[in-house]
C-alpha cells in the first residue's frame, strides 16, 4: 500500500540548483521526521547502460528515462510520505526536443507523440512543482556539458511541456532560493497534513 503523502518535482535545465534545492528540502523534511524517498537525475544511469544522452537524446534513451523515473516513483512511494525528484518524467521529452533542435535530426511522428502522451499523463502526479529558470551569468561546475545552446534549448523545451500540461510550477532562479524554499515547505507540510 502507498503511504505517499507529497510528491515533488523540480524541473528545468542542468546546472541550474536542481540538486542543490532538493538537498536542503530533504534536510528540512528530514529534520521534521519525513520519511524521504528520492529519485535521482537518471541521465547518467542511462548513460551507463549504453544509452545516448545530451545531443545524442534519442527514442530508446528517453523512454527507457522516463520509464525509469515512473518506476523509482511508484516504489518510492511505498514506504516514503514525501517523495523527492531531480528531474520530473517530462524533462527527458524536453531534452529529447532539444537534442533533436540542436543537431538537425528527427524521429518519426508515432514515436514522438507516444512519449508526450506518457510525459504529459505523467506530469499532472507531482503534487509541487519547481522549474528553474537558468542563469547564464552562472559558471557550470567542474565536468558539466558546456554546449550553452543545448541548455537553454533543453530549458527551453522543458517549459514548453510544462506550458502544454498547463502546469504551474513555482519557478527558482539564481535569487530566490529561500523564498521558493519556504514556498515549497508550506505547501508539502499542507499535503503531509491530509
Amino acid at each position: 500500500m502507498s503511504v505517499r503523502k507529497v510528491k515533488v518535482g523540480i524541473a528545468g535545465t542542468h546546472s541550474t540548483g536542481k540538486s542543490t534545492f532538493l538537498e536542503q528540502l530533504n534536510t528540512l523534511l528530514s529534520v521534521e521526521g519525513v520519511r524521504i524517498g528520492r529519485v535521482g537525475d537518471l541521465a547518467t544511469a542511462a548513460r551507463g547502460r549504453g544509452f545516448p544522452i545530451l545531443t545524442d537524446h534519442n527514442f530508446e534513451s528517453t523512454l527507457w528515462i522516463m520509464a525509469e523515473g515512473m518506476r523509482q516513483e511508484a516504489e518510492a512511494a511505498l514506504s516514503s510520505e514525501a517523495i523527492l525528484v531531480d528531474r520530473p518524467v517530462f524533462d527527458a521529452l524536453g531534452y529529447l526536443h532539444a537534442a533533436l533542435e540542436i543537431s538537425g535530426r528527427s524521429l518519426p511522428d508515432r514515436q514522438l507523440e507516444e512519449l508526450r502522451l506518457i510525459a504529459v499523463a505523467h506530469a499532472g502526479d507531482y503534487d509541487v512543482l519547481v522549474m528553474t529558470e537558468l542563469d547564464p551569468a552562472i559558471s557550470l561546475g567542474e565536468g558539466r556539458d558546456k554546449n550553452q545552446e543545448f541548455r537553454i534549448a533543453a530549458g527551453n523545451k522543458i517549459r514548453a511541456i510544462a506550458e502544454e500540461a498547463a502546469l504551474k510550477p513555482v519557478i527558482l532562479t539564481s535569487t530566490n532560493g529561500d523564498e521558493v524554499l519556504d514556498q515549497v515547505l508550506v505547501s508539502a507540510r499542507k499535503h503531509l497534513a491530509k
